[in-house]
């Protein structure tokens, strides 16, 4: 009998999760501009959360910002700010909310806006033909901006 209300228990907690819903771009919102609740009620991996910070494909943080940590990967920017000691800089809200959309907390930035999908502009078309159609898709996931964040925290 404890076995089978261990199971049930065990089922039910990951079925929460796997419900957990996440907050679309459009949805989220900025407090001075952090964001105090998960993207997605998921813990972030701050294993992953490297990954995106130093592929040039996903995060590319690196072509901005110099990270010691990931010393290994070449090529770090001198652009944005040291990310060494992030974690203790900022809080776990205010490092979601610049990594979602640092132009929330930091007007003039010139970091790209993570998880933002609409209030572009469009000039392609003008120069090229070429404009994008349809609805912007953000450039990372809610899970990838919590797994940002958890790595983060782990700079301290």
């Amino acid at each position: 009998m404890k076995r089978t209300t261990i199971t049930l228990f065990a089922l039910l907690a990951g079925l929460g999760m796997a419900n957990a819903e996440t907050v679309a771009p459009a949805d989220v919102t900025y407090e001075d501009g952090a964001i105090a609740q998960s993207l997605t009620g998921v813990a972030g991996n701050p294993t992953e959360g490297a990954k995106v910070i130093s592929t040039k494909s996903l995060g590319n943080c690196v072509a901005c910002h110099e990270i010691t940590d990931l010393a290994d990967v070449p090529f770090h920017g001198e652009v944005g700010p040291l990310l060494d000691g992030a974690g203790d800089r900022w809080s776990e809200a205010e490092l979601r909310g610049i990594v979602a959309n640092a132009k929330m907390m930091f007007e003039g930035s010139m970091m790209p806006s993570f998880y933002k999908t609409d209030g572009f502009i469009r000039l392609g078309n003008a120069y090229t033909g070429k404009a994008h159609e349809g609805e912007v898709e953000p450039l990372l996931t809610a899970q990838q901006i919590e797994d940002v964040v958890a790595y983060l925290m782990t700079l301290q």
